[in-house]
C-alpha cells in the first residue's frame, strides 16, 4: 500500500493503482488547462479529474510539478534561498 500526502489531500493506492495514477498524471496537458482557464481569476487552473464525479484535484503549475516529483520520487535540489516574492501568502494584519 502506498500513502501519498500532498498539501491538503491524502491518497492510498496499491502498487498497480499507483502506476496507473502516475501514467494518468504524466499525460495531463498542463498548457491546455492553463489556457482554458486563462481568463479566470483563479490561482489553481490545472484540473485532475477523479473517478468520483464530485471530486477534482486543483493545482497551479508549481504545485503540479511538485506533485509529479513526489509521485516519481524525484528530489529537487535547492539552489537559492527563498525570496519574499517566492512566498504566495496573503498577509492579514491584526
Amino acid at each position: 500500500m502506498y500513502h501519498i500526502n500532498f498539501t491538503n489531500f491524502y491518497i492510498e493506492l496499491n502498487k498497480e493503482d499507483l502506476e496507473v495514477f502516475k501514467r494518468y498524471i504524466s499525460e495531463i496537458d498542463v498548457d491546455y488547462w492553463e489556457t482554458k482557464y486563462d481568463a479566470m481569476p483563479i490561482k489553481r487552473k490545472i484540473v485532475v479529474s477523479t473517478i468520483q464525479n464530485n471530486l477534482s484535484l486543483l493545482f497551479d503549475r508549481s504545485e503540479f510539478d511538485a506533485f509529479k516529483n513526489l509521485l516519481y520520487l524525484k528530489t529537487k535540489t535547492v539552489k537559492d534561498n527563498l525570496t519574499v516574492l517566492d512566498i504566495d501568502y496573503t498577509l492579514f494584519l491584526n
